[in-house]
């Protein structure tokens, strides 16, 4: 028996999280490829490194059944980055935690873009997966990251925290913050 992937299309408001198409990639990389962006990621990334990138994205969906998806804004269809599901996979961090992550260009922030895709993102993982809980990672530095997570109800996990130089090398301090089924459900029930 084969299994057929269905492509994922999960709506908001304003937005849609779907899958990645080819011609996506070109506006991804010239919206969120740049210095403020990229600033707790490591920096600016090169061909190289964006295509390793984009091969991980393709295979977390294809390996796990999930990725960071594309984020396409409706209004105008607009690829403003991305937010989705992968598995905990950072060198020195903890391994195979269902983990919420995001990415969006500089002019869709402080537009409530991130947190919309987010929550559609942990409405998906507590509905569609069986794991207990949900994970996120940032540096320590980036309080933009962080302060969505405690929007999100998510709380501190000093336990999961882990060193790595390759976002922050000045402060190579990742920390984590989870949510479980139980806390997203009394939330949004």
């Amino acid at each position: 028996m084969m299994l057929v992937a269905q492509e994922l299309r999960l709506e908001t408001e304003r937005l849609v999280l779907r899958d990645w198409r080819d011609a996506d990639w070109a506006p991804f990389w010239e919206g969120t490829n740049t210095p403020a962006v990229m600033r707790w990621l490591g920096g600016v990334c090169d061909e190289e490194k964006r295509a390793a990138a984009q091969q991980r994205l393709l295979s977390y969906q294809s390996d796990h059944g999930h990725t960071f998806w594309a984020i396409e804004r409706k209004a105008d269809g607009a690829v403003l980055g991305f937010c989705g599901l992968k598995r905990s996979n950072q060198a020195g961090g903890p391994q195979g935690l269902l983990e919420v992550g995001w990415r969006l260009r500089e002019d869709a922030w402080g537009q409530g873009y991130a947190r919309e895709a987010a929550e559609a993102t942990l409405a998906h993982a507590f509905t569609h997966f069986a794991d207990d809980a949900v994970v996120a990672f940032t540096v320590a530095g980036n309080e933009g990251s962080w302060g969505l997570m405690h929007r999100l109800g998510m709380l501190r996990c000093e336990d999961l925290d882990f060193d790595s130089p390759q976002f922050d090398s000045e402060n190579p301090r990742i920390i984590a913050y989870s949510i479980d089924r139980t806390a997203w459900a009394t939330a949004n029930g």
